[in-house]
């Protein structure tokens, strides 16, 4: 299937689907589609359209549940996830005992770094793709992280 293909069937399951985001992984390419939250009459609470949950299954993610009926409803969440790019070694600061590049409630410019992933013995410096502050710091310094792992959550 095409770029183009692919992208298109995306837009047609988002359009068919009361979800905000589709996002699918083939090798190192990601394909994101989404729209802004307020478009439609998109329910807080339910089960996802069927072909939303085959793709959200497809790119290896868990299909997503419906909330228990009665559950109370929360403010969405506006957090950046902000991924590993590689598989390697995660370092909070450019030297041991160093003060880490940032820590919760830091505020981050784009371009800043925010941490070392070092891999086949190559540190690379991991920069910020947004302005916004560090609400979640998920990975401990020295630990493995995995491609597409989750590292830190922004508000931008």
């Amino acid at each position: 299937m095409t770029d183009i293909a692919l992208v298109k069937e995306l837009l047609a399951l988002l359009d068919n689907s009361s979800a905000t985001t589709i996002e699918i992984r083939r090798g190192f390419t990601t394909y994101r589609v989404s729209r802004d939250a307020s478009y439609g009459a998109a329910p807080a609470y339910g089960a996802p359209h069927p072909a939303v949950a085959a793709a959200m299954a497809a790119a290896g993610g868990p299909a997503p549940q419906a909330a228990p009926a009665g559950a109370p409803e929360s403010a969405p969440t506006r957090l950046i996830e902000v991924k590993s790019p590689m598989v390697g070694t995660f370092y909070r600061a450019p030297e041991p005992g160093a003060e880490p590049y940032v820590k919760v409630g830091s505020r981050i410019g784009t371009g800043q770094t925010l941490c070392i992933i070092e891999a086949m013995k190559i540190m690379n410096e991991l920069e910020a793709e947004v302005t916004g502050t560090i609400r979640e710091v998920l990975i401990e310094d020295a630990q493995p992280v995995e491609f597409g792992q989750v590292l830190f959550r922004v508000e931008p």
